[in-house]
Protein backbone atom coordinates (compact mmCIF):
# COMPACT_ATOMS: atom_id res chain seq x y z
CA UNK A 1 0.00 0.00 0.00
CA UNK A 2 1.38 3.40 -0.92
CA UNK A 3 2.02 6.00 1.73
CA UNK A 4 -0.69 8.34 0.46
CA UNK A 5 -3.41 5.73 1.08
CA UNK A 6 -2.08 4.32 4.35
CA UNK A 7 -4.92 4.95 6.82
CA UNK A 8 -3.00 3.45 9.72
CA UNK A 9 -0.28 6.09 9.72
CA UNK A 10 0.49 7.82 12.96
CA UNK A 11 0.46 11.59 12.75
CA UNK A 12 1.92 13.94 15.30
CA UNK A 13 -0.61 15.55 17.58
CA UNK A 14 -2.36 18.53 15.99
CA UNK A 15 -0.83 21.72 17.29
CA UNK A 16 -2.03 25.09 16.11
CA UNK A 17 0.50 27.20 14.27
CA UNK A 18 0.62 31.01 14.27
CA UNK A 19 -0.28 31.20 10.57
CA UNK A 20 -3.24 28.78 10.67
CA UNK A 21 -5.61 31.68 9.99
CA UNK A 22 -3.96 32.36 6.63
CA UNK A 23 -6.46 31.97 3.79
CA UNK A 24 -5.13 29.48 1.27
CA UNK A 25 -8.17 29.10 -0.98
CA UNK A 26 -9.51 32.59 -1.60
CA UNK A 27 -12.52 31.45 -3.64
CA UNK A 28 -13.90 29.27 -0.83
CA UNK A 29 -12.15 31.06 2.09
CA UNK A 30 -10.37 27.94 3.36
CA UNK A 31 -7.56 28.52 5.86
CA UNK A 32 -4.30 26.70 6.37
CA UNK A 33 -5.50 25.56 9.78
CA UNK A 34 -8.67 24.03 8.32
CA UNK A 35 -6.59 22.03 5.83
CA UNK A 36 -4.18 20.86 8.52
CA UNK A 37 -7.04 19.92 10.86
CA UNK A 38 -8.76 17.92 8.07
CA UNK A 39 -5.60 15.85 7.59
CA UNK A 40 -5.48 15.12 11.31
CA UNK A 41 -9.14 14.10 11.17
CA UNK A 42 -8.28 11.39 8.61
CA UNK A 43 -8.50 13.02 5.20
CA UNK A 44 -5.25 11.92 3.57
CA UNK A 45 -5.96 12.59 -0.12
CA UNK A 46 -6.35 15.86 -1.96
CA UNK A 47 -9.71 14.70 -3.28
CA UNK A 48 -11.00 14.12 0.26
CA UNK A 49 -9.76 17.55 1.35
CA UNK A 50 -11.38 19.11 -1.70
CA UNK A 51 -14.74 17.45 -1.09
CA UNK A 52 -14.76 18.23 2.62
CA UNK A 53 -13.50 21.81 2.59
CA UNK A 54 -14.31 22.77 -1.02
CA UNK A 55 -10.76 24.03 -1.51
CA UNK A 56 -10.09 24.28 -5.24
CA UNK A 57 -13.78 24.18 -6.13
CA UNK A 58 -14.33 27.91 -6.53
CA UNK A 59 -14.14 30.05 -9.62
CA UNK A 60 -10.42 29.42 -10.22
CA UNK A 61 -10.84 25.61 -9.90
CA UNK A 62 -7.66 25.32 -7.81
CA UNK A 63 -5.42 27.27 -10.18
CA UNK A 64 -4.53 29.64 -7.34
CA UNK A 65 -4.50 27.37 -4.30
CA UNK A 66 -3.93 23.85 -5.65
CA UNK A 67 -0.17 23.71 -5.11
CA UNK A 68 -0.41 25.34 -1.70
CA UNK A 69 -3.01 22.82 -0.51
CA UNK A 70 -0.86 19.99 -1.84
CA UNK A 71 2.22 21.21 0.03
CA UNK A 72 0.30 21.66 3.29
CA UNK A 73 -1.19 18.16 3.10
CA UNK A 74 2.17 16.60 2.21
CA UNK A 75 3.89 18.37 5.11
CA UNK A 76 1.24 17.20 7.58
CA UNK A 77 1.52 13.61 6.30
CA UNK A 78 5.33 13.76 6.29
CA UNK A 79 5.58 12.77 2.61
CA UNK A 80 6.80 14.37 -0.59
CA UNK A 81 4.13 16.32 -2.46
CA UNK A 82 4.99 14.13 -5.48
CA UNK A 83 3.49 11.16 -3.64
CA UNK A 84 0.05 12.75 -3.46
CA UNK A 85 -2.36 11.88 -6.23
CA UNK A 86 -3.63 15.01 -8.00
CA UNK A 87 -7.29 15.95 -7.93
CA UNK A 88 -9.34 15.52 -11.09
CA UNK A 89 -9.24 18.64 -13.24
CA UNK A 90 -12.35 20.21 -14.61
CA UNK A 91 -12.69 23.14 -16.95
CA UNK A 92 -13.98 26.31 -15.30
CA UNK A 93 -17.64 26.83 -16.12
CA UNK A 94 -18.70 30.17 -17.53
CA UNK A 95 -22.15 31.39 -18.57
CA UNK A 96 -22.60 31.52 -22.33
CA UNK A 97 -25.34 32.86 -24.55
CA UNK A 98 -27.83 30.38 -25.97
CA UNK A 99 -27.04 31.46 -29.53
CA UNK A 100 -23.54 30.05 -29.07
CA UNK A 101 -25.01 26.65 -28.24
CA UNK A 102 -27.39 26.89 -31.20
CA UNK A 103 -24.49 27.82 -33.51
CA UNK A 104 -26.40 30.91 -34.64
CA UNK A 105 -24.55 33.74 -36.23
CA UNK A 106 -25.34 37.34 -35.57
CA UNK A 107 -26.51 39.17 -38.69
CA UNK A 108 -24.84 42.49 -39.22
Amino acid sequence: MSKRNDRSRELKEFMQEPDDGLIICRCEEVTKGEIRKAVHEGMFTLTEIRRFLRSGMGLCQGQTCGNLVKRIVAKELGVSSLELEPTPSRAPMRPIEMKVLGNERREE
